[in-house]
């Protein structure tokens, strides 16, 4: 994040643990996207129940490139909240499929203009495991999964095999989008 994590304690004593337990959920959201500018949470425990503990209210404010994730969901009636780290789980999880929907709309927005197509030939396949990998000709290896290889020809790619693809960033590193296999050349078994 750009920005340091900022926490706030509301109606409740500040916890060191609490506080790193919050910390880590914000760590783990980098997992998901990466270009976070700023996370803001608020720890507020307002309702103490007559027979009962407080339920515990947590609300995620992430600040993105261009726009803004709430976890905004009350839960004055979920037991379930009365322990505090049930409270941050459910917040965290409300924002990271936020941020994961907002991640699939930006890859569409650049999927959205053709990416140049480039040539390479298959160094690896995983069958087993539904990828490969592809050299370029300046040498870089560009990872591939399975569905990304068009008219579910996976199977039938063999090392040597020279493609066209088109590059996209991924979450660990450059990785082909799109795969078309351009014929059989230079290949092993």
């Amino acid at each position: 994040m750009q920005k340091p994590v900022q926490i706030h304690f509301h109606q409740i004593e500040p916890s060191p643990a609490i506080e790193a337990h919050i910390r880590e959920q914000c760590d783990e959201l980098e997992e998901f996207y990466e270009r976070i500018i700023g996370c803001s949470v608020t720890f507020d425990a307002p309702h103490r129940r007559h027979h009962q503990g407080r339920l515990y209210q947590v609300k995620v404010h992430l600040t993105l490139p261009d726009g803004d994730i709430h976890s905004s969901q009350a839960h004055h009636d979920e037991h379930a909240h009365e322990d505090p780290y049930v409270a941050i789980r459910d917040s965290f999880r409300a924002v990271r499929r936020q941020l994961e929907d907002y991640a699939r709309k930006r890859r569409a927005k650049v999927k959205s203009h053709e990416p140049a197509q480039q040539e390479g030939r298959v160094s690896e396949l995983h069958g087993e495991r539904d990828f490969g990998m592809l050299e370029t000709a300046d040498g870089r290896q560009i990872y591939f999964h399975r569905h990304s290889v068009l008219n579910a020809a996976f199977d039938h790619l063999h090392v040597g095999d020279q493609v066209r693809f088109s590059e996209e960033a991924g979450e660990q590193g450059p990785q082909a989008s799109t795969v078309h296999p351009s014929g059989r050349s230079h290949a092993q078994g």
